[in-house]
Order: structure tokens, then sequence, then C-alpha cells
């Protein structure tokens, strides 16, 4: 049988990507019997259904406030702290922005990107693909995070002290130069590695 995957998530909002029971019971529902679901690590679940059903399925979802993305080589939703400072202190206008500015597009890999709003930093944002730190006013942006494997690390310092109104745009920039200069399945921190840090800011016009 063939089938069709998704990826289902939340909305970002105070408490980070939260889901509701009514959220949970309506994934369950609409997917039916015949589906499985896995919870992935950057908190998005992946539905499987009969490839029949499938479009019918995205739509329910949809219908229910839920978010659904393809899943493979795109730009993942964000991935974004509780938000523990409060919604202005901690940025969450910003963290919906960002959202809305990087979900779904194509990648040569899977792109992981994740926001903190202060430096606890509780989405682990230097084990993420780029990661985005507000630091009071201003923010900082890192590259090449590697979670897993024996090559783990955190990310690099890519730039500091962006005023808020140049975060989506240097992310975005950022995106472009791996959608142009990645190699198809090169990993995001494979890329920094061969670009360098310094050669990515410059190409990135950071």
């Amino acid at each position: 049988m063939n089938r069709q995957k998704w990826a289902v998530s939340s909305e970002i909002g105070l408490g980070g990507s939260m889901w509701t029971p009514e959220q949970l019971a309506a994934i369950g529902s609409i997917a039916g019997a015949e589906a499985s679901i896995e919870l992935t690590s950057f908190k998005q679940l992946y539905l499987s259904v009969p490839e029949e059903r499938g479009e019918a399925v995205r739509q329910e979802l949809l219908e229910h406030g839920l978010r659904v993305s393809p899943v493979g080589s795109y730009v993942k939703r964000l991935i974004a702290c509780p938000f523990c400072r409060g919604a202005e202190e901690a940025g969450l206008e910003l963290a919906k922005e960002l959202d809305e500015a990087i979900a779904d597009l194509p990648a040569p890999s899977p792109l992981k990107i994740g926001y903190a709003g202060c430096a606890l930093g509780t989405s682990e944002p230097l084990l993420k693909d780029i990661g985005v730190v507000k630091m009071r006013d201003v923010y900082d942006v890192y590259v090449g995070g590697e979670p897993k494997g024996l090559k783990a690390a955190t990310a690099k310092l890519l730039v500091s002290g962006l005023p808020r109104e140049k975060v989506v745009p240097s992310v975005t920039r950022l995106i472009a130069v791996y959608q142009e200069l990645g190699k198809k399945k090169e990993k995001f921190a494979s890329f920094v590695g061969r670009m360098t840090v310094d050669g990515l800011r410059e190409r990135a016009g950071l």
C-alpha cells in the first residue's frame, strides 16, 4: 500500500509549541486506524496515511488549526523556547514572523532552526543548524550545530547584536546561500565547515 507522510505541528505560543488535548484527539480521529504516527526530535509529528487519503487528511488537519508541512529536505518549522520571560520580552512575535518566513522552504538537506528568547537557551539553539538567541534588545545568530554522532558540536557565533528588524532577513539570506551552494544531502554543519564561518558571513552579507 502506497502511503503519504505529513509533518504536523502546533502553533508557536507561550509555552513554545504546545499541543492541546483537543488537537491530539483530532489528529488520531482524522488519521484513522490505518495511520502511523512518529514523534520527532524537532517537535513535529510524522503522520503516515494511505496515499488515497493523504490530501483529505491534510485538509482536515488544517481546518483544526494545525500546521501541515512536507517531509524531507525542507526547512523545518521553528523550534522555539517556552517564552518563560513573557511574550514581549522573549520576542514571541518575532519568532512567529521567522517561522512564517522559513518554514517549508526547500533545502539540500533537512534544516532545523532554533529560537531562544534569552541566554538560557532552553530550545537548545546551539545544537541546531541555525540558532537565534535574544540578548536583551538584540539578537545573536549561530550556525553549524550538530547534536548527533561522533562529530557532535555546538554551533559557532556568526553575527552578534542584530537589531530585531534584521533577524528575519539575515536568516533567510543564510538559507538562500545554502540553497544556492549546498550540495545535495549535504548537512548544514558540513556546509558551514566547507564554507567557513567567515566565508558564510561574507557570502550572506552579514
